[in-house]
């Protein structure tokens, strides 16, 4: 068993890299559609999954979300949107081909069982495998488009999330709380999809197991997971080669 430090950053790429090794996404990506929602840590998953199919150029994550969470100290005057002239659109791929400029709501209506839909999320129970989103749009932005598709017609929704972004109470009870009438802020949707956080994308890529241990630190380890990971040798040493590899990941920046 090694313990191994990783920072949001490399979390991030961490999941890219697990996402684009993802059973259901590899067979969407031969013949169907995977569509992969704007977001920070979908934008790794992008450009991993199109760095996977020969696709990368001209895909930039830097502006490929539609809100964000920023520190309260940086006010942002754009409401956490980025300005519609550059907004790159969703990451659409048709039978391995990038629809560039296409966003989930242009493609959900043709959405049908076989296509992947890879969305991330804001508040993670980790024990209970649920993950939810928080919620702007009075229509219920993308995640309200997803379900159509998820619900109605047996899409299947992936949905890479940090693990940072864990909480600790009942997601339906804070959903209750967040959009009870009188109530102000984001409201929050607990959605039906599988979740996939660095332990599933270590255990996908080296067969590992891999367990949460500890969280925290100073001096730019704010915000890190400390990860146990127990398996047989060739598997311990995948995983310290695969965390090396992602050991220098920068912060993510506007």
């Amino acid at each position: 068993m090694k313990q191994f430090i990783l920072t949001p950053a490399c979390c991030k790429r961490l999941i890219g890299s697990g996402a684009a090794s993802h059973p259901a996404i590899l067979a969407a990506l031969e013949s169907a559609t995977v569509v992969i929602v704007a977001g920070t840590t979908n934008g790794y998953v992008a450009e991993e999954v199109l760095t996977r199919i020969g696709q990368a150029e001209g895909f930039s994550k830097k502006r490929f979300f539609r809100g964000i969470t920023l520190p309260p100290s940086r006010p942002d005057t754009r409401g956490g949107q980025p300005a519609e002239s550059s907004f790159p659109g969703d990451v659409i791929i048709s039978k391995g081909q990038w629809q560039k400029g296409k966003t989930i709501f242009d493609v959900v209506d043709d959405l049908r069982e076989g296509d992947v839909i890879v969305k991330g999320a804001n508040a993670l129970d980790i024990l209970g495998r649920r993950a939810a989103v928080l919620i702007g749009d009075p229509k219920g932005g993308t995640i309200g488009a997803a379900i159509q598709a998820v619900v109605g017609r047996r899409v299947r929704l992936i949905m890479p999330v940090g693990l940072e972004k864990r909480v600790f109470e009942n997601l339906d009870s804070l959903a209750a709380k967040l959009n009870a009438p009188g109530s102000h802020g984001p409201r929050l949707w607990p959605v039906p999809g599988q979740i996939f956080t660095e332990l599933d994308a270590v255990t996908l890529l080296t067969g590992a197991t891999v367990a949460l241990v500890a969280a925290g630190g100073v001096c730019g380890a704010e915000g890190c997971i400390r990860i146990a990971v127990d398996g047989q040798q060739d598997q311990v040493e995948a995983a310290a080669s695969l965390i090396e590899s992602i050991r220098g990941e920068p912060a993510f920046e506007l």
